[in-house]
């Protein structure tokens, strides 16, 4: 009888573009429960159409996020769902396959 092995498998992270238009903005940051709500991790840079852009690698699941424009809260318009966060608003929702 021979004995099988086991072998865990890490997650495979994926990386993740988000995406957000803005063309006047100064400072776009993406903040969510992937990288503890800290903006000053999540920063953003602006493409010449005027769209900011970052990439984050993620393992499957699913997340909680916000963009932070210019100090103000904003949702994601092609966010896959909604949540709602005890601030009175919604959190947008990224699932990672």
């Amino acid at each position: 009888m021979s004995e099988k092995s086991s072998v865990r498998t890490k997650a495979k992270t994926k990386k993740v573009q988000f995406g957000f238009y803005a063309p006047g903005a100064r400072k776009v940051c993406l903040a969510g429960d992937f990288n503890s709500w800290d903006i000053q991790r999540g920063g953003m840079k602006r493409d010449s159409k005027g769209t900011w852009k970052v990439g984050v690698s993620l393992e499957p699941g699913r997340y909680e996020y916000r963009f932070w424009v210019d100090g103000v809260w904003h949702d994601d318009p092609k966010a896959q769902e909604r949540s709602v966060n005890p601030f009175g608003s919604q959190n947008c929702v990224k699932i990672v396959r």
